[in-house]
């Protein structure tokens, strides 16, 4: 009884000694590749894992994005220019398996396959390609470092270039063509001022003949329609005029009319003119005059 109950607590002490080789807690960004005599039977997790001791062996892989910092790369542009260039991969696994099986260290794999492509992928590209077109060479970089690790089940899910240094005597050049740049614009930017202060000149000097035209016309208008009004009632004036001595004239009787013509001929014989121009009509008024005579001095009748 004593040999069993030993035997009891041996096997449950041993029990509790293998029991971290038997159960794995697998976390939910967490896979196990397992291995048993050598061989991969499979990969297992998230969760509780079962394995046999001294014969299965795990190998823990991280399914979360990762990122690698490439040092800084010096690379020769197509025109023979040296650069410095520094960037940053982001990875992800999607197949577990082939992470482990595939590759015995894929992060370093990937940092050296980025390197060498970032070597290439400049060496195709002028320097001003290269300061010009950087998302132009994240894209080109990412998807040739995908084609290379996705042999590993690794996924590369983004590539940024944080800073590319060229030579100093590049750099120099860039200043003095920042700074051209800079007062090539401050002089469009004043040109443009004085053109728009021009237009803006002109403009206001083209209203202003405008107002003033049209000020000039009016006035003209208003000076004319005054010059018609004053032609108007001067000649109202003279119909006027002409109409009472029209009606004066009209009231006026034959011998009147003679006797004027009377006083206009003593007048006409006061006058040392030889010549003179006589109305027919006179002969008819002094008729008429005589016969008015002759009739207040003849006797009345028996």
């Amino acid at each position: 009884m004593g040999a069993g109950l030993i035997v009891v607590i041996v096997v449950v002490v041993l029990f509790i000694a293998l029991l971290p080789f038997i159960l794995r807690v697998v976390r939910e960004y967490q896979r196990i590749v397992l291995f048993r005599l050598g061989r991969v039977v499979g990969v297992r997790g998230p969760g509780l894992v079962m394995l046999i001791p001294f014969i299965d062996r795990p190998v823990y892989v991280d399914l979360r994005e990762f990122f690698l910092e490439i040092p800084s790369q010096t690379s020769i542009t197509k025109d023979n220019a040296p650069i410095s260039i520094d960037f940053i991969t982001f990875f992800k696994v999607v197949d577990p398996e082939a992470s482990v099986v595939q590759v015995a260290d894929f992060a370093g794999a990937a940092q050296n396959i980025a390197a060498t492509t970032l070597r290439s992928i400049v060496g195709d590209l002028p320097l001003d390609d290269v300061l010009a077109k950087r998302d132009q060479i994240n894209q080109v970089l990412r998807a040739k470092l995908d084609e290379t690790t996705e042999r590993w089940g690794v996924k590369v899910t983004n590539v940024e270039i944080r800073e590319i240094t060229p030579p100093p005597a590049v750099q120099e050049a860039m200043t003095r063509q920042m700074s051209a740049e800079r007062t090539r614009r401050a002089v469009v930017t004043e040109a443009e001022g004085d053109k728009a202060a021009q237009i803006l000149r002109a403009e206001g000097e083209k209203q202003s003949a405008v107002l003033e035209a049209e000020g000039q016309k009016e006035a003209m208008i208003l000076r004319a329609q005054a010059d018609r009004e004053a032609v108007d009632l001067r000649a109202q004036g003279e119909a006027a005029a002409l109409q009472a001595v029209f009606d004066v004239a009209r009231g006026v009787d034959s011998n009147t009319m003679a006797i004027r013509y009377l006083e206009a001929l003593v007048a006409l014989g006061a006058s040392p003119s030889t010549k003179f121009v006589l109305p027919l009509e006179l002969s008819g008024l002094l008729a008429g005059l005589a016969r008015q005579t002759d009739r207040a001095f003849a006797a009345p009748p028996a």
